[in-house]
């Protein structure tokens, strides 16, 4: 079995409420994966375009974000590959790189990568209502983000469990 290279990237603004989930996950899994080298964790924030050059080198890709006006509960989980839920590659020259989203920085990484763009990427997005200018995390809204980092442990056959 051969070792697969993978970019775990956390997007959200983290003084927004639950819109931070992608930077809370990264920031738990910090701390459990932090001595695997096939495993680069990117904090995404609200500005991603200048990491979208380390993917080289990485075969798979897996993101964390929140999804605002699915209809669902908060803290609902979705588990998606990315082709189901990109967006055609916009040519935008005026896209902002604070407020560049997941979909965008894919398809710019598409661009960036050339043959190098993986084809395994998944996509966790999870259902969030409060935006508020707030730095703590609903209830709801952590344990579905404590869900995903069981889940990406899982996946990785990292956990105790798998």
């Amino acid at each position: 079995m051969s070792i697969v290279r993978t970019a775990i990237m956390g997007f959200g603004n983290p003084v927004r409420s639950d819109d931070g989930i992608g930077i809370y996950v990264i920031d738990q899994l910090r701390t459990l994966v932090a001595d695997i080298r096939y495993i680069t964790l990117f904090d995404m924030g609200t500005s991603a375009f200048e990491v979208l050059f380390r993917l080289r080198g990485h075969q798979r890709i897996v993101i964390v974000d929140a999804v605002v006006n699915s209809g669902e509960a908060p803290g609902t989980l979705f588990r998606v590959p990315a082709k189901e839920v990109m967006k055609a590659p916009e040519e935008d020259p005026m896209v902002f790189l604070h407020s560049l989203k997941w979909d965008q920085a894919l398809s710019y990484a598409k661009k960036i990568l050339g043959t190098e763009y993986p084809d395994d990427i998944e996509v966790y997005l999870i259902a969030v209502d409060n935006t508020r200018l707030e730095v703590q995390l609903s209830d709801e809204v952590k344990t579905a983000g404590d869900k995903v980092i069981e889940y990406i442990l899982k996946d990785l056959k990292l956990n105790k469990y798998a």
